[in-house]
């Protein structure tokens, strides 16, 4: 402290950081970029344990032995299906309450905000039902959720059936604390948050739909079911949910402990685990690994019916099974023994899972890292701009640049054009923001009506003209200065002060969203932060404008479509990377309007208007 207090010291330190900031801000970054890709080092991480005493042991016998039947039950309700032309509503109902459970239904409906046409859906109307099988040692204050979505055509059919199993052998043990819920939801997501407002009373999103006629306990965590194949040679843990959130690291935890003691070859990413991590091969396979997990965090979408539970506090998480031709195989029996030791353990808990981690990252199912170790790479990137910001700060009050006239002090008044001159680009980015956030999907009558193109091409196309027409405004405001003596004193003054504004404005704005989803606020530093930290009026006009439209946000969202592809094998070429670009816009903007995602309220109202904020100092006269 006292560095700080003594006058002669402080001074000192602050001319030593503003004369290595720009050394000391490249050190940062590069110590940033290498910090986060050691995290995948083994020897950098932990290893997962259980932290839940209650879940500390799975030493249960399991003793689910219907996998015949559940393959048996998914070919006839696959028959069912086609004859219903959907989900066999009746049919399902009948299945469940002759397996002792309490069944009901609830219809939905919900009209999109313009067609969704990588489902070909507009107006969805559909029907979930949900069968309950009563604890018969509590008094019913707790429930568990076990989920698997009726799919189109024979997609997830043996989930269904392994469900129905499963609600068959649970109702003749006698040992369940909580009430269980059997729920089969139509047309995925919006199916199950339906569900999920109703049973909560609540209504966010707009949904239309019946109350529920029956309710158990409060929901202490869920499970989600996604097996499309009567051959299934490993497991995908699934956990990344809406807007970037994770479940409990102790539902990870139990899954892998589980598939350890039952031989189950399990994934997570759709990556298998290796061991040998001390070689480059081992290495660069972890690193891709968390990497996925970072992207698919980062779009804050849900990636499967689990990602809705999240946002009640209920830990969930999907349980996927893979085909992928391996000689090793897992019968339906082995996954319903999987299934059972993990609603047993569920059972146990006396409390909601609270102890273990709720922020990780994941290069293994064995291995994970905290958000105490994650954090700093963030860190370093972020304290470039507050680097800066005390860059220029400092010389603001330089004696060069301290206002010592009249004249200068004029223009500070509240309707001075120098404020006029700092305030205009700011307030004209944020509304160029909320144009970008609300006119794509209240315009797309018009431009179907004008052009021809299909209502989702309208509201994507409408969103990049928008986007683009930002590039237009680089607000010259300090025209309105030409009068003053000192205009080139003041034009300098309010340009470090625009710059120190909108350093502090992005540093907020990634702190508050690395705090909230890492992911998305790590990827945003990494390519945000060189250019807005170095840029100003002096440099050359075409090239920088050049790099800073190659790191604008529409162009980090560009390339993580083309890293994703590359990191699950499936590269693309540059057109196809361009379709995928445009769908991941227009379901960016649907998963907001259905389900409540803020990453595009985020990236429109927020994190582009403080672009467009550099974007005018560039063009600075």
């Amino acid at each position: 402290m006292g560095l700080l207090s003594d006058p002669s010291r402080r001074k000192v330190l602050t001319g030593l950081l503003t004369r290595l900031n720009t050394p000391i801000c490249i050190v940062c970054y590069l110590a940033g970029i290498v910090w986060f890709m050691g995290l995948a080092f083994e020897p950098f991480t932990l290893r997962t344990y259980m932290s839940e005493n209650a879940m500390g042991s799975t030493m249960v016998e399991e003793r689910f032995s219907s996998g015949e039947r559940a393959l048996s039950l998914a070919k006839e309700f696959d028959a069912h299906k086609r004859k219903a032309g959907g989900m066999p509503v009746e049919w399902l109902v009948k299945a469940m309450q002759s397996r002792g459970l309490e069944v009901f239904t609830q219809s939905f409906s919900r009209k999109l905000p313009f067609p969704d046409e990588n489902k070909e859906r507009y107006m969805v109307r559909g029907t979930n039902v949900y069968g309950i099988l009563r604890a018969p040692r509590a008094p019913r204050t707790e429930a568990l959720v076990i989920t698997a979505p009726c799919s189109p055509g024979n997609t997830n059919n043996q989930a269904v059936a392994l469900l129905l199993a499963l609600a068959q052998y649970f109702r003749n043990q006698i040992y369940w604390a909580k009430d269980i819920i059997f729920l089969v939801n139509e047309h995925d997501l919006i199916g199950t948050q339906a569900w999920l407002e109703g049973y909560h009373h609540t209504n966010i999103t707009g949904m239309e739909y019946s109350p529920l006629q029956g309710r158990a306990g409060s929901i202490q965590a869920a499970l989600s079911l996604e097996l499309s194949s009567d051959v299934i040679t490993s497991l995908d843990l699934v956990l990344e949910g809406l807007n970037g959130q994770l479940p409990n690291l102790d539902l990870a935890n139990l899954f892998y402990a589980f598939c350890q003691k039952l031989g189950v070859l399990c994934t997570i990413q759709g990556k298998l685990q290796r061991n040998d991590w001390d070689t480059a091969e081992g290495y660069t396979h972890a690193a891709q690994t968390m990497m996925l997990m970072v992207l698919k965090q980062a779009c804050g979408r849900s990636w499967g019916d689990h990602g809705l539970f999240l946002r009640y506090h209920i830990e969930a998480a999907s349980v996927r099974g893979i085909n992928s031709f391996r000689h090793y195989k897992t019968d339906a029996t082995t996954i319903g023994r999987l299934l059972e030791g993990m609603v047993r353990k569920l059972n146990n808990l006396l409390e909601r899972l609270h102890q273990s981690y709720f922020f990780y990252l994941l290069p293994s199912l064995s291995r994970f890292v905290s958000i105490g170790y994650y954090m700093p790479a963030f860190g370093l990137l972020a304290v470039i701009l507050l680097l800066r910001a005390l860059d220029l700060w400092v010389h603001l009050g330089a004696p060069a640049l301290a206002p010592s006239c009249h004249c200068f002090s004029v223009s500070l008044q509240p309707s001075s054009p120098g404020v006029l001159t700092v305030l205009t680009p700011v307030v004209i980015s944020h509304l160029t923001g909320v144009a970008l956030y609300l006119l794509p999907v209240h315009l797309q009558e018009m431009a179907v009506e004008h052009f021809p193109v299909s209502e989702t091409e309208a509201v994507v196309l409408t969103a990049i003209a928008i986007y683009t027409a930002g590039l237009a405004l680089p607000h010259n405001t300090q025209r309105y200065t030409h009068r003053l003596i000192l205009m080139q004193f003041i034009l300098r003054y309010m340009f470090t002060l625009l710059k120190l504004t909108a350093l502090l404005y992005l540093a907020v704005l990634l702190g508050c969203t690395a705090l909230i989803n890492f992911s998305l606020g790590f990827i945003l530093a990494v390519t945000l932060v060189p250019i807005t930290a170095s840029i100003t009026p002096h440099m050359p006009k075409a090239l920088y404008a050049l790099v800073m439209v190659l790191l604008s946000p529409a162009f980090t969202i560009l390339y993580c479509v083309f890293i994703y592809q590359e990191l699950i094998e499936a590269p693309v070429s540059v057109s196809e990377g361009w379709m995928l670009f445009l769908s991941v816009i227009s379901q960016g903007i649907l998963d907001h309007a259905l389900y409540g995602s803020l990453v595009y309220p985020l990236l429109a109202l927020f994190i582009y208007p403080c672009w467009l904020m550099f974007w005018n100092i560039l063009f600075w006269n």
